[in-house]
């Protein structure tokens, strides 16, 4: 069970993603990391934020670091492809369609 902090700033940094306010809520949820770098929601929220402020390698990085955290969860790695699929729309690195790809195998156990 995550520090009741954490919660705290997640529920937080949920209230500010939802008025549009991404980079609060960034900050907010590296706060939450500060405290517990392993809590896997607060990386896949910045996955989402970040693509919100068109910061693709970031929201990548903590993508991938939700999978390495729980490598079984099939879950993560459809959130990693989709991150990488944004990437890709973002940047047009063909380098993300392949990455994307290789996620959405994971996801579904290949």
């Amino acid at each position: 069970m995550p520090d009741p902090k954490v919660l705290e700033l997640e529920r937080t940094a949920d209230k500010q993603r939802q008025q549009g306010e991404f980079t609060a809520a960034i900050d907010t949820i590296t706060q939450a990391l500060a405290i517990d770098e392993g809590f896997v929601r607060g990386h896949l929220s910045l996955a989402v934020l970040y693509h919100h402020t068109n910061e693709y390698e970031l929201a990548c990085k903590h993508a991938e670091r939700a999978c390495e955290l729980e490598p079984g969860d099939t879950f993560n790695f459809a959130a990693l492809s989709v991150t990488y699929q944004r990437a890709f729309e973002g940047t047009k690195d063909p380098i993300y369609i392949e990455r994307a790809e290789t996620a959405m195998a994971r996801s579904r156990g290949m």
